[in-house]
């Protein structure tokens, strides 16, 4: 064996590695709490300024010599690289409400329920403590739930945890995703210019106007959803996240051709392609490639758009956009901190109690309620140690209370006491929440 074929078999085993990795379950949860822990580390070490201030570098456009977007690379995270994670939320609500989770609401009461009183009573806990205030604005703060780690902790229990358990979180999570954006929507928007506002909806009625007219083109819907929405909203005002959510909504969710018509097409090409020559080469011959070529655009065409882009998506958001996004905003430095200034504000309080539990008392009380009253039922496998111990993972709100936190705080002394609230939160909520679901399984 050569040093190519050495070097080939090497560069195989380590992509088949990564493929693995990037398969399972845990693996973005993984990623994430790798991207936390590196920005912590520098945050607190020599290289601090020079992690700070590489952030703090402005990028922008040039034209006739004047500067247009020039936005620190920070506010390019939060605002350009960012909008892409809640595109994608936007493409998995769709996808839900049509075929999904939240397809029949009367299956979906109560982790909608739990999902709105996990909103709720955190902000009513955290309003607790800073009611009339300037701190208030921070409300949204712990109502988020952080679907990559709350799902990437139950995973790691594997079967322990049954799949009505898994279903209820996934289901409370996207509904605390609706929510967080309305809530990003209507009350963490700065002053709105109404043009660029009404230019943005403009763009979005092509938009829909050509999934009405049955456009499937992905490039088409990018090109009017970022050079359009997103860019008019991004001037308008309102978060360039919520263009995003928006322009998820007109991606359309059938295919070219349905599911009979490609079978009848891949049986064809598949008869043609077993009858056409061969020869004794690694090539192939020119007919097979057409029909190949055939078949791989039958198979794109087969697939709906919306659920093509969430495909190529997801890792990109998985393992790009949100460990970006993590290195970015999670670096506090905890040596240097006046832990006296920390604490003289009811901001941190208010986050790590509102999601630590808030969160809890809303998922459980509201299933509990509703339970009680005939609104629903509680799947067969949910104890109430289940129910509480997702109770305390939907306190895992990191990505997105960390997202709401830059929206809501204009001082870095703010964003700072936020930060320390979501990661005392976060990883008390997720050690208790991963004991006490682990301990249920051994109730069965």
């Amino acid at each position: 064996m050569n040093k190519t074929q050495i070097a080939s078999r090497i560069n195989n085993k380590v992509l088949g590695a990564v493929r693995l990795f990037m398969g399972q379950e845990k693996s973005g949860g993984i990623v994430l709490a790798v991207s936390v822990v590196l920005a912590m580390v520098l945050a607190n070490s020599a290289l601090e300024s020079n992690y700070h201030n590489f952030f703090q570098q402005t990028f922008g456009f040039l034209l006739n010599g004047d500067s247009y977007f020039n936005f620190t690379l920070h506010h390019w995270i939060n605002d350009g690289l960012m909008s892409v994670f809640f595109f994608l939320v936007g493409l998995e609500l769709k996808r839900e409400f049509i075929a999904g989770e939240l397809a029949d609401l009367r299956n979906t009461v109560l982790p909608i329920g739990a999902a709105v009183g996990g909103m709720l009573i955190p902000a009513a806990v955290y309003l607790l403590f800073n009611a009339g205030t300037p701190e208030a604005m921070g409300w949204g703060v712990p109502m988020a739930t952080d679907i990559a780690f709350a799902l990437g902790v139950v995973s790691l229990l594997g079967s322990s945890v049954p799949s009505s358990v898994k279903v209820f979180l996934t289901t409370l999570a996207i509904v605390d995703d609706l929510g967080a954006v309305i809530v990003i929507a209507l009350f963490y928007t700065s002053e709105i210019s109404m043009f660029n506002v009404l230019l943005g909806l403009g763009f979005l009625l092509l938009m829909f106007i050509g999934n009405k007219l049955g456009v499937k083109s992905l490039f088409f819907y990018a090109l009017l959803g970022i050079a359009g929405v997103w860019v008019c909203f991004l001037l308008s005002g309102v978060h360039a996240t919520i263009a995003a959510v928006l322009a998820a909504m007109t991606i359309p969710a059938d295919s070219a051709i349905d599911e009979n018509t490609f079978l009848h097409r891949m049986r064809k090409l598949t008869r043609r392609f077993d009858a056409a020559e061969s020869n004794d080469f690694r090539t192939l011959e020119k007919e097979q490639v057409e029909i190949l070529a055939h078949i791989q655009k039958d198979t794109t065409t087969a697939i709906p758009p919306l659920q093509l882009a969430e495909h190529h998506l997801n890792p990109i958001v998985t393992f790009i956009v949100l460990p970006i996004f993590a290195f970015a905003n999670a670096g506090v430095n905890l040596v240097d901190i006046d832990w006296a200034a920390v604490f003289a504000t009811n901001i941190t309080t208010g986050v790590a109690l509102g999601l630590l539990l808030g969160k809890p008392l809303g998922v459980l009380g509201v299933s509990w309620l509703f339970s009680k009253l005939g609104f629903a039922k509680l799947p067969a496998d949910m104890s109430k140690r289940r129910l509480l111990g997702l109770g305390f993972l939907a306190s895992i709100g990191f990505t997105m209370s960390m997202f709401v936190s830059t929206l809501a705080f204009q001082t870095d002394m703010m964003l700072t006491q936020s930060k320390i609230g979501i990661f005392m939160a976060s990883i008390l909520g997720g050690l208790i929440g991963y004991t006490l679901l682990k301990s249920s399984g051994k109730e069965n």
